[in-house]
């Protein structure tokens, strides 16, 4: 079960910790899999975001905590190059182009061994978020002059506790506490149809705490099969007050929950060749201000009032890792999503086009000696685009709309053993 900060004290030490956190460890914009990454770990950023049957480093015990018996002792940091093209046009008004290309994304953790079978760890990543700011306001009941946008940024701190029962099954378990910082603005067009006009747009940040916990399990079925699943609950997080008019059940923005299964085989015959195949289902559903459609008869921000229209999503990745020598690894992998929305729900997701489908990434590990290693990996998300017309009301007229997002992902991370 998950548990939020429900009383003022434990609130108020919460976003003190969030507040330290951030200061730390900013987490910007780095949505591709709807608002989620595609892998925490360089090494699984290398195979795009596979990670749950198959050792992608410290960093990876955030995709799967049962692998923390792979990496005791030791540490990783990280720190992606993440840079997203956003553009909406809309017929008969124009294109525009979303500002803040660049974004960098730290993380870091580390694992320890607790006598022969257990290991404890803890991390810090980034694991979502949205981002846009449109310099012209396509919203403001005519083309004004902006900002128009959003941002959100997430923070995850998680203690992984993997066990193995034996030599073929490790357990893992890991509380999570996560820290949402949030702002929106030039939505004040949409008054008319908030439950909360004064807290709809251009409030400045506000943030939000919650607890949740993820469990992983890896079996070693024979040598050369490895089979993994890992599932994180679903995070209630504090309602966005400051929000309370524009996201539905009074500000309430949730982290979904997600699960994933995956397998890793070695060929019998190369034995320096693991290949890798998972899938992984988000559920946006769970979340209303996520998956409520737009309009909906309720306002902005009501129960059940409207949302983005994401549905639940589906990952596929297949990926590849080959240990040429004692100095060198390399990667590789493929990721499709599922279609998270429709065109009835082009307008609101021009604030957060996420729309990339699938990606494509290359990664490789330098041993310097046996207790440093260094990881790059890169990933191009393609470009995708999502189409419809806005709904009158609250806009005039029926015009065509449309947005897009391409992406290009640099990440570089260092090992430390001891």
């Amino acid at each position: 079960m998950t548990t939020t900060c429900n009383t003022p004290a434990r609130s108020l030490r919460a976003r003190a910790l969030a507040a330290t956190a951030f200061a730390v460890l900013a987490a910007p914009a780095m949505a591709t899999t709807g608002y989620f990454t595609n892998g925490t770990s360089v090494q699984s950023k290398g195979m795009a975001g596979a990670g749950t049957a198959i050792g992608t480093g410290v960093m990876g015990l955030a995709q799967n905590p049962a692998l923390g018996t792979r990496y005791p002792d030791q540490a990783e940091a990280c720190l992606s190059f993440f840079s997203p093209s956003r553009s909406t046009t809309i017929t008969g008004m124009g294109n525009f182009q979303s500002r803040n290309e660049l974004f960098l994304v730290p993380c870091g953790g580390a694992n320890f061994r607790l006598g022969n079978r257990a290991t404890l760890g803890v991390l810090m990543y980034g694991n979502g978020g949205m981002n846009t700011e449109y310099g012209t306001n396509f919203f403001g009941g005519g083309v004004v002059p902006g900002p128009l946008g959003v941002n959100l940024e997430q923070l995850f701190i998680a203690v992984p506790l993997a066990y193995e029962v034996s030599d073929r099954v490790s357990l893992g378990f890991a509380p999570i506490f996560a820290a949402q910082r949030f702002s929106a603005t030039g939505l004040a067009g949409f008054a008319p149809f908030s439950s909360n006009p004064a807290a709809l747009s251009d409030n400045g940040d506000d943030w939000s705490t919650g607890f949740g916990f993820q469990l992983g399990a890896m079996f070693e079925a024979s040598p050369n099969l490895s089979l993994g699943a890992s599932y994180r609950s679903k995070i209630r997080m504090d309602p966005f007050n400051k929000y309370s008019g524009l996201f539905a059940n009074g500000g309430d923005f949730d982290i979904p929950p997600t699960a994933s299964v995956g397998l890793a085989f070695t060929p019998p015959s190369n034995s320096a060749l693991t290949l890798t195949a998972e899938w992984q289902r988000i559920f946006y559903s769970e979340v209303p201000a996520v998956a409520n459609p737009f309009p909906t008869a309720a306002p902005l921000g009501a129960a059940g009032g409207p949302g983005f229209g994401w549905k639940d999503m589906d990952v596929l990745r297949i990926g590849a890792e080959f240990r040429a020598n004692d100095k060198w690894t390399f990667r590789g992998g493929l990721s499709y999503n599922t279609e998270f929305t429709d065109p009835s729900q082009a307008t609101l997701n021009a604030l957060a086009p996420a729309t990339p489908q699938l990606h494509a990434s290359l990664g490789a590990t330098w041993h310097i000696n046996k207790r440093r290693a260094l990881h790059v990996a890169y990933t191009h998300a393609f470009d995708k685009a999502i189409s419809g017309t806005l709904p009158s009301p609250p806009f005039p007229g029926a015009a065509p709309i449309s947005s897009q997002m391409s992406q290009h992902e640099l990440a570089f991370g260092m090992t430390w053993k001891w």
